[in-house]
């Protein structure tokens, strides 16, 4: 199977070329943009009921995904994720990587999403309670809000914004602290950041959606009284 990545970092999508018959792609409901006919695509539940309802309710996924395959060698299948932003692409060989949630567009069939509950951690970070935890053998796709920037994490650690985690690999600990104490919690305008551990890949997002949020919010069309409450 062959990809080709288009449209970086705005409006990122990927193109999936199939070698062979027989080979197939899963990816996120709704994912699809196109496909060559002979594409055959099949709708189910990965893992069973349980855990297509956790990766739905707590990892801000879909309860269903389409697997695509291949009928013919030269096949192609077309993916986007909803919203704008870049897509990276990982082959996974055995090991683990952690996502926010949201990120997953689309996978090999032998690459397993579930969810990580990230205790008490997920309470103070401002954003979900739970990673996406993709693991197994096979070619990934996961996409971010804004340009995806990849950081090799060493001995002395990194330190991230808690809204610009896209993904990390397992030989990362992390824990999550106010930006410059209390002070800087409150005056910096960071708030709480994840400090990284250890060996490792980190992916970052360059637009954080909530912050995108707060800056349109004082634009949005307030509804105002009536004449006739007016006059009451």
């Amino acid at each position: 199977m062959k990809y080709h990545l288009f449209d970086s970092p705005d409006f990122a999508g990927v193109k999936l070329t199939f070698d062979q018959a027989g080979e197939s792609f899963r990816a996120e409901s709704g994912a699809m943009l196109a496909r060559d006919t002979g594409v055959e695509m099949k709708t189910g539940m990965q893992g069973g009921f349980l855990k297509a309802a956790g990766r739905s309710v707590l990892g801000g996924e879909s309860f269903f995904m389409n697997t695509f395959t291949a009928t013919g060698s030269g096949q192609s299948l077309y993916l986007a994720p909803a919203s704008e932003g870049d897509i990276i692409a990982r082959e996974l060989s055995g090991e683990t990587l952690f996502a926010q949630a949201g990120a997953f567009v689309g996978a090999h069939p032998d690459v397993t999403v579930e969810t990580k509950f990230q205790g008490l951690k997920g309470f103070f970070s401002g954003e979900s309670l739970f990673f996406l935890k993709l693991s197994g053998r096979g070619l990934l796709f996961l996409s971010a809000y804004g340009g995806i920037q990849k950081i090799d994490v060493g001995d002395e650690g990194y330190v991230v914004d808690t809204g610009h985690i896209v993904a990390f690999s397992e030989g990362l600990d992390y824990r999550i602290r106010p930006f410059g104490g209390m002070k800087g919690l409150f005056f910096s305008g960071e708030g709480l950041v994840c400090e990284f551990h250890g060996r490792g890949e980190l992916w970052i997002q360059t637009r954080n959606p909530q912050s995108l949020a707060s800056f349109l919010n004082p634009f949005r069309a307030v509804q105002g009284s009536s004449s006739g409450d007016a006059g009451e």
